[in-house]
């Protein structure tokens, strides 16, 4: 009886904990929607409204008329989605040569694979804008995506899954006659689903979420992505706090229903990634 007791308290108290911590995360989001929802001037009301009195949509239609919102919109996903597709294509053909061919020198090259995520990303801009310019990509979609052909944690962690599916069905598949590239399309990636979706939803947060490399590579307004467009709220004497907070809701609900869709295979595949060295 005691145990049973004891363990009804410790549970007890950790939903407790874990319910007052969900509440603390979600603080900052309800005060993003509640200023979002405030007419102007509402924001510095004391004692603070946490529910706006007379709620108005007028910072989401602000939000339309002060830049072209829905151009940005599209420029981010945009911009999202090719690095997607391109770091997916070109990290999993590395990761399948790391994990499944014998080669000379690939334990020591992929030692420096995983070097790379030790090098801070501000270290390379100045490198990568210098290559751009040169090669005349500044200011292009293609200078923008060309980093995203490279990314040690995607190889990491595409490696680490595939290492674990066994060779028996790379040989099935050779004394079938399959090629490399075969193998590698129809047995290698669609046993990698887990690990593949789980650096796509990474891939494109991140990717939405930039706004440093975007803020050097664009210059011209027609081209540049929504964080970008949403910095230009903030003022150098004032900044429009409830139409900033209405665009940065709307930014994030792609990213939220991304990760809603995916989050089975989110879970599943950074456990995976973990499992043999």
């Amino acid at each position: 009886m005691a145990s049973n007791a004891q363990a009804r308290v410790r549970g007890v108290a950790f939903y407790t904990a874990a319910t007052l911590l969900g509440l603390f995360v979600a603080l900052p989001f309800f005060w993003m929607l509640s200023t979002s929802l405030k007419a102007d001037g509402a924001l510095i009301v004391i004692p603070i409204q946490w529910l706006p009195r007379n709620p108005t949509l007028d910072s989401y239609t602000q939000i339309f008329e002060i830049f072209p919102f829905g151009r940005t919109l599209l420029n981010s996903a945009y911009v999202a989605a090719a690095t997607v597709v391109i770091t997916v294509a070109s990290c999993s053909m590395a990761a399948f040569a790391f994990a499944k061919l014998q080669f000379r020198g690939r334990e020591p090259l992929f030692g420096v694979v995983l070097a790379t995520l030790m090098i801070p990303q501000q270290v390379t801009i100045i490198p990568l804008f210098l290559v751009l310019r040169n090669l005349g990509l500044i200011n292009t979609f293609t200078g923008l995506l060309a980093p995203s052909l490279f990314n040690g944690f995607a190889i990491f962690l595409m490696r680490q899954h595939m290492r674990t599916i066994p060779d028996d069905y790379l040989d099935a598949a050779r004394i079938d006659g399959a090629s490399l590239p075969r193998i590698y399309l129809s047995v290698v990636m669609p046993m990698s689903v887990t690990s593949v979706a789980t650096i796509a939803v990474l891939t494109f947060m991140q990717a939405w979420n930039d706004y440093f490399w975007p803020l050097i590579v664009l210059t011209e307004e027609r081209m540049m992505t929504l964080n970008v467009a949403l910095s230009r709220l903030n003022g150098q004497f004032s900044t429009d706090y409830n139409t900033l907070m209405a665009g940065s809701l709307l930014s994030m609900l792609p990213i939220i229903a991304l990760y809603i869709a995916a989050q089975r295979y989110f879970a599943t595949g950074i456990r995976i990634g973990g499992i043999k060295g």
